[in-house]
């Protein structure tokens, strides 16, 4: 009796895996690493899963996390010792390294056709004519701007057509207001340098075939210049003058009528007792603003290559993981989907949240060589000079010249 009960569980359970059509022995098992989603994230991350396997039930998909400061040092370690995850992210800045040295698997022939990426966002991770990462999420940088403190000193609010000639004299009429009160802030170091430089219009980093550096331009120490002209003109504050409080605190606290911050501090500024809404940044000779991503990758040793491509791309592009992502505001996914928005333009504040993806037709992102990290750091380190009046513009850039013919050399 005993036998017959067992060996009927068993065709029972036989009969259920048949039906299902896939075997746990058939499953094909994608480890995925992230630095994203932990730690807010999680559950998040766990519904696109979720979805995912359910539409790909021969595939399992298992999770692994680590904090950004830790992240890139523990994929290295993995791909370095032959135990890269199948899929792992990476922020654009670390993505030309990656591609330079074979890490990656050629996603050109791996991924539909009509998946609905910004064609900026594709192609910023692409690299030698190959398709190495998609797209995952994207944030930018604007004008964020205290309306109450512009009511109050009788300018107009900034519009899209604005340079940073208007947004000086903007700045100066604020700050007349009070010894306490601030025209602007926005960070004097290399993320906000590289983007002056494009706005200038006039600057390049680098020649066309990358043998030599052209940072030392008349064009590059003019968007410099810029940039400190704000400082020498008393409309923003010094670090001495801020006196420990953040950028972020000072606008937070009514004290300064415009700053230059990103899209992720719409929900830290939400509850602030001013009215405030956002705009494109005020160009120079163009408008030109960050594109910072995330993307994500598949290794070039996996042996589920199939399967890894396949929740790459769901986990990039599907309408599933734009739901969770827009509604649980864990950055935006890189899609050209206006009904994906939907929720996130309709909250408020700010009011003029469609700046954020108006600021997408005029992207830029940094430069980047196989030695980022010695490049943003050493040109970081040297507009700090400028900052602190140790160094002109030109004495700065010329010695950033220098450095970077040297980091790019083979």
């Amino acid at each position: 009796m005993f036998k017959k009960l067992m060996t009927l569980v068993l065709t029972v359970l036989i009969l259920g895996l048949s039906l299902s059509g896939v075997s746990a022995q058939d499953k094909a098992t994608v480890t995925f690493f992230t630095f994203s989603a932990a730690p807010d994230h999680l559950n998040d991350l766990d519904a696109i899963v979720k979805a995912f396997e359910e539409a790909n039930p021969d595939v399992k998909v298992e999770v692994k996390t680590a904090a950004y400061a830790d992240y890139f040092t523990l994929l290295q370690t993995d791909i370095g010792s032959g135990a890269a995850p199948d899929v792992f992210e990476l922020n654009y800045e670390n993505f030309v390294t990656y591609a330079a040295n074979n890490t990656m698997l050629d996603l050109s022939g791996k991924v539909s056709a009509d998946a609905p990426f910004y064609p900026a966002a594709l192609k910023a991770f692409s690299y030698d004519g190959k398709q190495y990462a998609l797209p995952e999420t994207f944030s930018t940088v604007l004008l964020f701007y205290n309306a109450d403190l512009f009511d109050k000193a009788g300018v107009s609010y900034p519009t899209e057509e604005w340079t940073w000639t208007d947004a000086m004299e903007a700045a100066k009429k604020i700050r007349a207001l009070g010894t306490d009160t601030w025209g602007i802030y926005q960070p004097v170091q290399f993320w906000e340098f590289y983007k002056k430089a494009a706005q200038q219009g006039e600057c390049q980093f680098f020649n066309a075939d990358m043998t030599e550096s052209t940072i030392n331009s008349p064009g590059c120490v003019a968007a410099l210049e810029t940039m400190m002209s704000f400082m020498k003109e008393g409309v923003m504050p010094t670090a001495a003058e801020l006196s420990g409080v953040s950028d972020t605190d000072l606008f937070a606290s009514g004290k300064v009528g415009m700053i230059v911050t990103g899209i992720w501090m719409f929900s830290a500024f939400k509850d602030v007792p001013f009215k405030w809404d956002v705009q494109l940044e005020p160009g120079i000779a163009k408008k030109a603003h960050h594109f910072f991503a995330n993307g994500v990758a598949v290794s070039a040793t996996t042996k589920n290559a199939d399967a890894a491509a396949k929740w790459a791309e769901f986990l990039t592009s599907s309408q599933k993981a734009a739901e969770v992502r827009v509604a649980s505001s864990w950055e935006l996914p890189a899609l050209n989907k206006a009904e994906y928005f939907d929720a996130y333009l309709k909250q408020t504040p700010p009011a003029n949240r469609a700046a954020v993806f108006k600021a997408l037709e005029t992207p830029v992102t940094p430069p980047v060589i196989v030695r980022q990290n010695e490049m943003q750091d050493g040109v970081n380190a040297l507009i700090t000079q400028v900052v602190d009046g140790e160094l002109t513009a030109q004495q700065a850039l010329d010695q950033a010249k220098a450095k970077l013919d040297e980091l790019i050399k083979k």
